[in-house]
């Protein structure tokens, strides 16, 4: 990995990682998740829009037979994601939601073995192990009681998985579309549900506090716009599972943030937790497997799509 690639990435998973104290201050300082999410995506969707009349960018219309597999896969991999991790840190911490999410390449790999036949050692399957342990002590150190379960952790799983669908499903997208186009294209069709919750959106930005309304604009421009253009510049420089080795970065920046900027940090048993599933993921990531994504996984994807 070049350092341009490197620069650019760590940059990304900096910004991501304050994303979940961004989202704690919007929701608490007067916006829905709904309407946070709208706002968020609309700014977003509106840059992706200007870099598209961009000569040099070329981001093209998609093939038609691709053009409802990307709409599917923006659904799944934005709306969805979106519409569990934001209201799951309605119960949840910041540092909580960010050590779930970062445990996200567990069921990432799950698919991998499921969908395309990726095989495990004995070291890989510790290390699954250990990171299913990881995710149960996170959640039962996430409630006010001792040992209580907060609603927001399952949300947030489930945003986790959505994500992970989202990482295994777009990988033969890359032989067709730059990785600048396929964020477009997802961003605009994620963007689509969240219109729902349109309704008393301009009433929620005009009752919010300041501090609420400049965060879900910051939300909108960096870690929603931003932060994914660089992100896929820096997939175009550089092998793909090597730029997403940083992104194990991100809890721990998430943590960092949520301390400086909300004074708060998660319960020890979560922060155990977090220690126990993110090195359950390296395990598996760098000592587990027996193949890694190759050329007939690609191909068991497109058979399937």
């Amino acid at each position: 990995m070049n350092s341009k690639a490197l620069l650019l990435g760590l940059f990304t998973v900096v910004i991501w990682g304050s994303t979940f104290a961004a989202n704690s201050v919007s929701l608490q300082g007067g916006y829905s998740a709904g309407h946070l999410i709208l706002f968020r995506f609309l700014i977003a969707s509106a840059i992706f829009v200007m870099i598209a009349f961009i000569p040099s960018m070329k981001i093209r219309i998609p093939e038609k037979q691709d053009f409802w597999k990307i709409m599917l896969l923006g659904w799944v991999g934005i709306s969805g994601y979106h519409i569990c991790a934001t209201n799951g840190q309605l119960t949840i911490s910041a540092g909580t939601a960010g050590m779930l999410i970062g445990s996200g390449p567990i069921f990432t790999t799950i698919l991998a073995i499921i969908i395309l036949k990726e095989r495990l050692g004995k070291v890989g399957w510790i290390g699954l192990g250990f990171g299913f342990i990881g995710i149960i002590l996170i959640a039962l150190g996430s409630g006010d009681t001792s040992l209580g379960i907060a609603p927001g952790v399952f949300l947030t799983i489930l945003a986790a998985i959505a994500t992970s669908i989202f990482f295994v499903y777009q990988k033969p997208f890359f032989k067709k579309y730059s990785a600048i186009e396929l964020t477009a294209y997802c961003t605009w069709a994620g963007t689509i549900p969240f219109l729902l919750f349109a309704p008393g959106f301009f009433t929620t930005i005009q009752t919010a506090t300041l501090e609420a309304n400049l965060t879900s604009i910051y939300i909108g421009i960096f870690p929603t716009a931003i932060a994914y253009f660089t992100w896929a510049i820096a997939l175009s420089l550089a092998n793909a599972s090597s730029v997403s080795s940083i992104l194990y970065l991100e809890p721990v920046i998430a943590i960092i943030v949520a301390w400086i900027w909300l004074g708060e940090l998660p319960s020890s048993l979560t922060l155990i937790g977090g220690l126990v599933a993110i090195s359950g993921v390296l395990v598996v990531n760098f000592y587990g497997k027996k193949q890694t994504f190759s050329n007939n996984s690609t191909n068991k994807i497109e058979q399937i799509q």
